[in-house]
């Protein structure tokens, strides 16, 4: 009889596994439909969100409220997530590295346009490159991992300047200025307004004669400015016409990059 009970259970066995992976795509899909529904929703609506019945949402939402993972609101009786889903979201954030997830979109860019790509980031002395991926073509700009780029004087820096607050980039920007060569600040407000309506920068060997660039934002989560990403190129080669496709490439591909880190941009651009 043991025996019989024991064949009997391995007989089964994978269709109460299958039942159990079903039970955790309908637990995984509701805390998703809370997550897009943040900060909370009824039940009607998240049940509609879903594609589900009330009913089967409710049985869903009792096991999600005791494991912590959603929470209801007493005063209206709205859901939400809970704080073990909010720590779970938290420690995948922070593993999304902009270094880490730009690379592979950096690099398809630059097979795409065979022009020098690199990524910078906001670092204790300015715009500072941290990945390069070099043009294939017999010439190639070198742009140096670890380099600190102008924030006036440079596709890159402009685009910093044009999104960080002025708490972070105007010592910088005041000592830029006291070296001479950098544009009146009005000439500087005219450029960021411009960025900013637009979301890219360009210049035409401003930071290097013969060396035209464009340059885009990236954000993580809460439209935090995560680093930039810049084409750059020979202006004989890289021209006017030219840097106005590599934008369109250049701006789809930080759209990429931002949704994968979590971000948007701002609703200005």
């Amino acid at each position: 009889m043991v025996s019989d009970n024991i064949q009997s259970g391995a007989a089964f066995a994978p269709g109460a596994r299958q039942q159990k992976v079903q039970a955790a795509e309908v637990g995984t899909g509701i805390l998703k439909g809370l997550a897009e529904l943040a900060p909370s929703t009824s039940l009607s609506r998240l049940a509609e969100h879903v594609g589900m019945p009330a009913a089967k949402v409710h049985r869903y939402l009792q096991a999600l409220i005791a494991s912590g993972f959603a929470e209801q609101d007493r005063a209206n009786n709205h859901y939400g997530l809970g704080r073990e889903a909010l720590l779970v979201g938290l420690a995948a954030l922070g593993g999304l590295d902009v270094i880490k997830v730009g690379i592979p979109y950096l690099q398809s860019l630059r097979e795409s346009l065979n022009e020098t790509c690199f990524l910078a980031v906001w670092g204790n002395k300015g715009p500072t490159v941290v990945h390069v991926e070099p043009s294939l073509g017999a010439v190639t700009l070198v742009t140096r991992v670890g380099s600190v780029l102008p924030l006036l004087t440079s596709s890159t820096g402009m685009v910093f300047n044009s999104f960080l607050p002025l708490a972070e980039t105007s010592e910088l920007s005041d000592q830029e200025r006291a070296h001479g060569g950098a544009p009146t600040p009005e000439d500087v407000q005219a450029q960021v307004a411009r960025i900013r309506a637009t979301g890219w920068n360009q210049i035409h060997g401003l930071l290097m004669p013969g060396v035209n660039a464009v340059s885009t934002p990236l954000f993580a989560t809460g439209q935090v400015l995560a680093g930039v990403i810049t084409v750059v190129g020979a202006a004989s080669v890289f021209t006017p016409s030219n840097q106005a496709s590599a934008a369109d490439m250049l701006l789809q591909t930080a759209d990429t990059i931002t949704r994968r880190m979590g971000g948007t941009r701002p609703t200005a651009l």
